[in-house]
């Protein structure tokens, strides 16, 4: 089911995820309802609080090319319950967005290279190793559970002109 994206300023994005200690029918529920809500809003990242639940869950469905037109594959979504990173190196600038943020778009600067220990819907364990786009959108979503969203990490300018801009496009 398609549920409603929780918009910044909201609060909740500042909130700090919890661990998950269940995987029953509720969390397959939830990671559905994301899958469904990420890809009605064409977004390529999703994390559990984006739809107001605090649980350490995102999924990720990066498109095989740049082309938007692209048919998602349900089959191709990555589901990360419980991330840990282990490894974080190298600097890649890639631009983002963010569900939560609609219409607004920077370059951002993260590690190209991470390695990520989670688990799947069924509680087992799995590490995933890898750069660039992928990597990018772990950091990104993992940020979300961390109850971080990407514009922090702009310059104190880029920042300033966003919140004003930002005020006024949303009064």
């Amino acid at each position: 089911m398609v549920k409603d994206i929780v918009i910044y300023p909201d609060k909740r994005l500042k909130q700090v995820s919890k661990e998950v200690t269940e995987f029953n029918e509720e969390l397959h529920e939830l990671l559905e309802d994301m899958y469904d809500t990420m890809v009605s809003k064409k977004g390529v990242g999703l994390a559990a609080i984006q739809i107001g639940v605090p649980k350490r869950v995102l999924i990720i469905n990066l498109p095989e090319d740049d082309s938007k037109d692209e048919e998602i594959k349900k089959e191709d979504t990555l589901e990360v319950i419980n991330p840990i990173f282990i490894e974080k190196n190298g600097s890649w600038k890639n631009q983002e967005g963010c569900l939560s943020i609609p219409g607004f778009y920077e370059d951002i600067e993260r590690a190209k290279h991470v390695i990520v220990e989670y688990q799947d819907r069924y509680g087992n364990k799995h590490t995933i190793n890898t750069d660039e786009f992928l990597a990018v959108a772990l950091q990104h979503e993992n940020d979300h559970l961390d109850g971080k969203v990407f514009i922090e990490k702009l310059s104190i300018l880029k920042r300033k002109k966003f919140e004003k801009e930002w005020k006024k496009k949303h009064k």
